[in-house]
């Protein structure tokens, strides 16, 4: 244990506690209605030369900005302190400064990866380029709530190309909270804050409901 809090190990401590750091404020955003994720949003860096070329190798652009600052913080610290274990267990710890540099440079392929894989999953939760009156009249479902007229909350809908999108919305005048899971029916939008009220009822999906609970 006293070896996370070496001088050796400064700087994956930090690391560490970036992340954590970052970590908070986004389960503190998303509580208030807010995302960092979505705000930063996806780098664009298509057609670029330099750095930027470069970075894209690592995927910049096909996940979230914050999700690979996340991933990279996490993969440095993660072999950072792994190094300095192993190093200390056969003699002693490294300067922090030559540490740095294997830790780095296996963070990057690391980084690679896992950003490949969140990308085959972040895009189909997240809304990019959306006709946002294409959304409206669509049945959606409360994932962060309840709903009601304050901060907004969550919802995710499908779209016409049966694509999943997360929507921040908030409940109609009038109508009162929406718990987590209820289905509710997008009528309008102000900026990107949907306005959202009680799906009307299916009497199919009632009657189906019904004769199973008689069953």
């Amino acid at each position: 244990m006293a070896l996370l809090f070496s001088p050796e190990c400064a700087p994956f401590a930090i690391a560490a506690a970036i992340l954590v750091g970052l970590t908070a404020i986004e389960m503190l955003a998303m509580v208030m209605g807010f995302s960092m994720t979505e705000f930063l949003g996806k780098p664009e860096v298509h057609g670029h030369d330099g750095i930027l070329a470069y970075l894209s190798w690592l995927n910049l652009g096909g996940v979230p900005l914050l999700i690979l600052m996340m991933l990279t913080l996490g993969f440095f610290a993660m072999t950072g302190f792994a190094l300095q274990a192993v190093a200390n267990a056969f003699w002693a710890p490294l300067p922090s400064l030559i540490a740095v540099i294997p830790s780095a440079l296996a963070t990057i392929p690391m980084v690679r990866a896992s950003s490949r894989t969140v990308a085959r999953i972040v895009p189909h939760d997240e809304t990019y380029a959306v006709d946002l009156d294409a959304l409206l009249g669509r049945t959606a479902e409360v994932s962060i709530g309840p709903l009601d007229q304050g901060l907004p909350g969550r919802v995710r809908v499908k779209d016409q190309h049966g694509n999943w999108h997360v929507l921040r919305a908030r409940a109609a005048k009038g109508e009162g909270p929406l718990a987590i899971g209820a289905s509710v029916l997008l009528v309008d939008h102000k900026a990107n804050v949907f306005i959202a009220i009680p799906a009307p009822v299916d009497p199919t999906d009632a009657d189906n409901q019904s004769l199973r609970e008689q069953q």
